[in-house]
């Protein structure tokens, strides 16, 4: 075989080879803003701080989505926990929603509505205490500890919006403080 034949497929067996290369960091590079981006959104609808929780929630798939779901679902259950929804209780799930980034015409503030509207199915809160035992399974203390403080200070702030007197002395009903006391379970 001559030198110049050897010489072109060297340089074609290169090319090949760093095309392929190539494609892997290209790849890398959109999967890693992707990340960011879904880290970035995760942020700003949950208001956390802590970057390696933000990282470990995205590694276990949680977006800005599934955490609007993960954080209204106990705001609801606590609002609901006697039976009706008060007018103090409603505005404080919407602006704890609007903190989440759920706004008009998103799907998430359709859903959220129908919750407020009426009651959500009775399972609900068990498929969502299921969940959070799975998210908290793979998190580490400080982690877990934070989305716990994060999840039930949300929703003992909804408790707080309808009792106390005159707004000066807070009271939690006894069937809010028993919804409150099942959220606790799954972070055990």
């Amino acid at each position: 075989m001559s030198d110049e034949f050897l010489g072109d497929r060297k340089k074609a067996l290169e090319n090949e080879f760093f095309a392929k290369e190539n494609a892997k960091l290209l790849e890398k590079l959109r999967a890693e803003k992707t990340k960011l981006a879904s880290k970035e959104a995760l942020a700003e609808a949950s208001n956390i701080q802590d970057e390696e929780l933000l990282d470990h929630l995205v590694s276990l798939d949680i977006g800005a989505d599934t955490w609007t779901a993960l954080s209204l679902v106990p705001l609801v259950e606590v609002a609901w926990a006697d039976g009706r929804l008060e007018r103090k209780e409603r505005k404080a799930i919407l602006e704890a929603a609007a903190d989440s980034g759920v706004r008009p015409g998103k799907a998430s503030y359709e859903l959220l509505e129908s919750w407020l509207e009426s009651r959500p199915q009775p399972g609900l809160l068990e498929v969502w205490g299921e969940y959070v035992v799975s998210i908290a399974a793979r998190l580490d203390a400080d982690g877990k500890a934070l989305l716990k403080s994060e999840i039930l200070g949300r929703a003992r702030r909804v408790a707080e919006a309808a009792g106390g007197i005159l707004g000066l002395v807070k009271r939690i009903s006894p069937e809010e403080q028993a919804v409150i006391d099942r959220l606790e379970h799954p972070f055990a």
